[in-house]
């Protein structure tokens, strides 16, 4: 049944709440995860102090955050200084409004999608949103006039236009395979059994295609081994150099909320969304879906970790060699097999 108007706004609104808290809990915790994964991997502990394993170490970093002093150097192009970090981290969070993270659930007979708003086009809203993001890092380089902070803003311009493109085409497999731009749609198509037992999910017959999309996400969040816009060793701190405070905070939620956008996408795409078991009472079968979601969330951020304490930075005429002459010409392959596979 569907919903009046204004109990339909009521329930928006209290959807958009639920998912904005969410989201940026697990931003912060996301950090948390990481420093304790990448420790782990070096043989320390990282964070301990704060709360039980270190559990209040987001909350801490916050606080530090928020009262430490903020300043604006004074040879900075100030309008676009202070519109740059607002710019990456809107765009970052208005990226989740179109991510279905579950199965529609019945309350008081009316049916409610465990969605903010269900778009057609929801692959393209995505994509076309967090490309805008790139315009943040672009303006913090120039407008922080530092030498410093420009190359790891023009560096940050040319890897994401570069990478965008692998990152298109390798979707357009998937897009042939299912009919459809609408997410909840690709995530129903992966529904069911190849032979009775594995399940159909797009990242079996487009492993080439999740490779392109893996490497060009890793590219175009600015993470190791593709972190040439912050690069320490050779730009101290790339196009962030001159932030300071919450303005610098900014940056670094946009990065880790660009990280869960590219681990939903990878999970609606390529592994089922929230298709997964489904037992027990109706009350489990309502919450298991949203389980398996954030479930293959999580293993994907924690691949994003584990490359990040594994692989070295690689040189910038190497980033975009890789790019340009091998992810490209490897992903317009992959479109070409499967548009022939498909029509065949």
């Amino acid at each position: 049944m569907a919903l009046p108007i204004w109990l339909f706004i009521l329930v928006s609104v209290i959807k958009s709440a639920v998912v904005l808290v969410v989201l940026l809990t697990a931003v912060a915790y996301t950090v948390w995860l990481e420093r304790k994964v990448v420790g782990h991997m070096q043989n320390r502990w990282g964070p301990t102090r704060v709360g039980p394993f270190g559990l209040l170490q987001p909350a801490a970093d916050g606080l530090k955050f928020l009262f430490k002093e903020d300043l604006t150097p004074p040879h900075v192009y100030k309008p676009l200084f202070l519109a740059a970090p607002l710019i990456a981290v809107i765009f970052a969070l208005t990226s989740i409004a179109v991510i279905p993270f579950g199965n529609s659930v019945t309350i008081g007979g009316y049916s409610i999608p465990l969605q903010i708003t269900d778009v057609n086009t929801g692959l393209l809203l995505i994509l076309g949103v967090t490309s805008i993001g790139v315009y943040g890092v672009a303006l913090a380089g120039w407008s922080s006039n530092n030498k410093y902070s420009l190359l790891g803003g023009l560096r940050a311009s040319a890897q994401m236009v570069s990478y965008e493109i692998a990152l298109g085409l390798s979707l357009v497999g998937v897009l042939i395979m299912s009919g459809s731009f609408s997410l909840r749609a690709i995530v129903d198509a992966q529904g069911g059994h190849f032979w009775g037992f594995i399940p159909r999910w797009n990242v079996f017959p487009q492993f080439i295609g999740f490779f392109c999309y893996l490497m060009a996400a890793y590219a175009e969040t600015n993470r190791i081994p593709f972190d040439l816009p912050e690069a320490e060793t050779e730009l101290v701190a790339g196009y962030h150099t001159e932030y300071s405070a919450m303005k610098f905070a900014m940056f670094f939620m946009a990065e880790y909320a660009n990280m869960i956008t590219v681990a939903c996408l990878a999970t609606l795409l390529f592994f089922g969304g929230w298709h997964g078991p489904i037992f027990g009472p109706p009350i489990l079968q309502a919450v298991l879906p949203v389980f398996w979601f954030a479930a293959k969330i999580v293993a994907f951020l924690f691949l994003y970790i584990w490359v990040r304490g594994t692989l070295p930075r690689f040189r910038y005429d190497q980033l975009m060699a890789f790019g340009w002459k091998f992810l490209l010409p490897l992903a317009l392959v992959n479109l070409i097999a499967t548009a022939i596979a498909v029509a065949w």
